[in-house]
């Protein structure tokens, strides 16, 4: 049987981000158990390139780890003014916050585990999130409905006088803002240094000869060149979408594609 040494790459935004969608909710309602989540996925991977049965009470998995890299940014701890609660918000002390420290910390007690800790910085203000931009630019088109009661040289019965098509048009925006949420609202903010990280250490372990397997838990295609760089070396690229379909410049980069936590197959062994 093969002797591999093996490193596995866990993106953690993509991580935290599929997670919900491939497990059942209780492998994701605290810090603990989605760390224990992020280790069973490497777990099955092992086993899996190694021929190990998963169902092993003796398993040596870890003998074949020489890192678990968890790749993530500290949470942001800047203060902004919240448009819609009208309220101050401190970053550092929100809920969102306290997870994400408390999963690093349940991170660092997993054994082989390593984190790569990047910095967020404030790119833009306070922003719509994807689910209401569309129905809101949608606005644009009722506009004429919104105008009509302002319309000078038309009389009042007139201008209030909407069919009943009309009407159901003009109550869409009406709903939409009504129903906004604070959720609704997202402050622009984005990860530094982390994918450099990444791709710094993929191509570090394979030169140096540290890893001839790299697991790669990820969807982003920026991660090819150092792909490349790990396959020209000779090492055996595997990458985990988890669940996502996978744009064909990152598949054609690497030397298989297996997630070892399905949706048909939620649940932990």
């Amino acid at each position: 049987m093969r002797i591999r040494r093996i490193a596995v790459f866990i993106d953690g935004a993509f991580f935290l981000k599929r997670l919900p969608k491939i497990a059942e909710p209780k492998f994701c309602s605290s810090p603990e158990a989605v760390a224990e989540s992020a280790r069973i996925l490497c777990k099955r991977h092992v086993q899996r390139l190694t021929g190990e049965d998963a169902r092993s009470r003796k398993s040596r998995w870890l003998d074949h780890v020489y890192r678990i890299f968890y790749y993530d940014a500290e949470p942001y701890d800047g203060v902004s003014h919240h448009p819609l609660l009208n309220k101050r918000i401190e970053f550092a002390r929100t809920p969102e916050a306290a997870f994400c420290r408390a999963l690093f910390a349940a991170l660092r007690r997993k054994r082989k585990f390593a984190l790569r800790l990047g910095k967020v910085r404030k790119d833009s203000d306070w922003r719509f999130s994807d689910r209401l931009t569309k129905p809101l630019l949608k606005t644009r088109e009722w506009l004429h409905l919104l105008e009509a009661p302002l319309m000078e040289g038309v009389d009042a019965p007139l201008r209030t006088s909407l069919s009943e098509d009309d009407r159901r048009a003009l109550s869409r925006p009406i709903e939409t803002w009504r129903n906004l949420e604070d959720r609704d609202l997202l402050i622009g903010l984005r990860q530094k240094g982390v994918d450099m990280r990444l791709g710094l250490d993929i191509s570090t372990i394979t030169l140096k000869r540290q890893a001839d397997t790299l697991v790669l838990v990820t969807g982003d295609s920026d991660f090819v060149p150092a792909a490349k760089i790990a396959r020209r070396e000779g090492a055996e690229v595997v990458l985990d979408p988890l669940g996502q379909s996978v744009d064909d410049d990152l598949e054609e980069h690497v030397d298989g594609v297996y997630s070892v936590l399905k949706p048909s197959a939620a649940g932990h062994p």
